[in-house]
């Protein structure tokens, strides 16, 4: 599992969305650790191949109603396959059989793909966060949008 998820965070096309800068594999082996630690690492295949991945972050007491996605990717080679609606689709099922009822995520406002994705799953943007991620490779701040997903739209 361990390649598949640094293939994914250091991927050229992927990695200016994610959390992590690239790195060596060294670097990324406690990252990793630490995520397996957690337990909020999701693969997600296609019946028998990786294409996909997430990390889950449960709320607990107060905000245990909500859950946070992050580090939301498809791999490039599986694109324009459906995939990402189908992980969005488990990661909201996931929320149901875990008793969530809101579901949040931030995505780049330059991310338009991954917006319109969120979008068409039911997410919807709740606000701007202003120079919310530093890129380093890039040397600048990148906005992003709050989004949510409410499983009772009337709450």
């Amino acid at each position: 599992d361990f390649d598949f998820f640094y293939g994914l965070y250091m991927h050229p096309q992927i990695n200016p969305y994610l959390l992590y800068e690239v790195m060596d594999k060294k670097m990324f082996k406690p990252i990793f650790e630490e995520l397996l630690q957690q337990q909020v690492l999701y693969k997600f295949k296609d019946g028998v191949t990786d294409a996909g991945m997430c990390k889950l972050v449960l709320h607990r007491f107060r905000d245990s109603h909500k859950m946070y996605v992050g580090g939301l990717a498809v791999h490039p080679v599986h694109t324009g396959k459906g995939y990402g609606f189908l992980l969005m689709q488990d990661i909201i099922a996931f929320a149901q059989a875990n008793s969530r009822s809101r579901v949040d995520l931030s995505v780049s406002t330059e991310n338009e793909k991954a917006i319109a994705l969120y979008k068409k799953c039911g997410f919807e943007i709740e606000g701007l966060l202003k120079n919310y991620s530093y890129l380093a490779s890039q040397n600048r701040f990148i906005d992003e949008y709050m989004m949510c997903y409410l499983q009772n739209n009337n709450v």
